[in-house]
């Protein structure tokens, strides 16, 4: 019988707090939410389970603390079927968190507490190199130290894997890094800070951003939230999707359910067009339907 795919993860864990509020505050300024609710998260984490939703073996290599958070980070992980045996519980680090504030129509701003996440490194990937060994796809971002990326994408290359970088959140980027990136996928902002391109505000802006991305890596996948995707290949394929129209509940993890689904739709070994298709539609099946019944997608 022939083993399935392997997408695995290696990232960020963080344990969110989603407060619901009539806007977000400016600086100085309290302003009274309506409920809170906790959620699992950090992109890693979301990541894993996104693709294990999608249909493909998902594993994770990460790290949480020895407390509340980290324990129920890894509780949803077994949940969701995300092989975790590589998350290593962190002596004398807190688990990674996030406040993420909602505003009446479903846009959010969040501050991060790295924690655990910031432990990560060379020992962490030495431990799961059988499982690296496997993996068809190996999904990074930027919530982890670029070192460990960078040795983590060395060892998915060297068997053979195909990497691929969420550069989120925006970060200068060093060549070590790019030379081993295939797929690069950034949001809006992103792809403003890593392009130096004007405001991307439509899909069209979202094409020339990933047209000036295929310059550091083979492939440059642009989302532009409710106007669509672009992607754009070095050897000069390129294709623009329109967002799906759907009636958004909330936008909170959009990104990361399009990556999840873009990598489990790679390792199966799908076209890019078809791959990027399949995201899109899942990100537009999250954003519709509400927190509280997304496990069940």
């Amino acid at each position: 019988m022939t083993t399935p795919p392997l997408v695995t993860v290696f990232g960020s864990l963080h344990y969110d707090i989603m407060v619901d509020a009539p806007d977000r505050p400016r600086k100085g300024e309290t302003v009274t939410g309506h409920a809170w609710h906790p959620k699992c998260g950090g992109k890693g984490g979301n990541q894993a389970v996104s693709a294990a939703r999608a249909g493909v073996r998902a594993a994770m290599i990460g790290a949480v603390g020895d407390d509340d958070f980290g324990r129920a980070l890894l509780a949803n992980l077994d949940r969701a079927g995300v092989d975790r045996r590589f998350v290593r519980v962190a002596a004398g680090a807190g688990s990674g968190m996030s406040v993420a504030i909602f505003d009446q129509g479903g846009d959010y701003g969040a501050v991060i507490v790295s924690g655990s996440n910031l432990t990560l490194g060379d020992a962490d990937i030495a431990a799961a190199s059988e499982m690296m060994s496997q993996a068809a796809v190996l999904l990074l971002q930027n919530e982890v130290p670029e070192a460990a990326n960078i040795a983590a994408a060395r060892a998915a290359k060297a068997q053979g894997g195909r990497v691929v970088l969420n550069a989120a959140p925006a970060r200068k980027l060093s060549g070590d890094l790019i030379a081993m990136v295939d797929i690069l996928v950034v949001n809006a902002i992103e792809a403003e800070f890593l392009a130096s391109t004007a405001v991307v505000e439509t899909l069209d802006g979202a094409a020339q951003a990933a047209r000036l991305l295929a310059d550091l890596c083979p492939v440059a996948i642009v989302t532009a939230g409710g106007e669509g995707v672009a992607c754009c290949e070095r050897t000069g394929e390129a294709f623009a999707l329109p967002a799906i129209p759907v009636k958004v509940v909330s936008t909170h993890g959009a990104g990361d359910e399009f990556v999840g689904a873009l990598a489990a739709a790679l390792a199966r070994g799908e076209t890019m067009l078809a791959a990027v298709t399949a995201a899109n539609a899942a990100s537009a099946l999250l954003v519709s339907t509400p927190e509280a019944e997304r496990d069940g997608i």
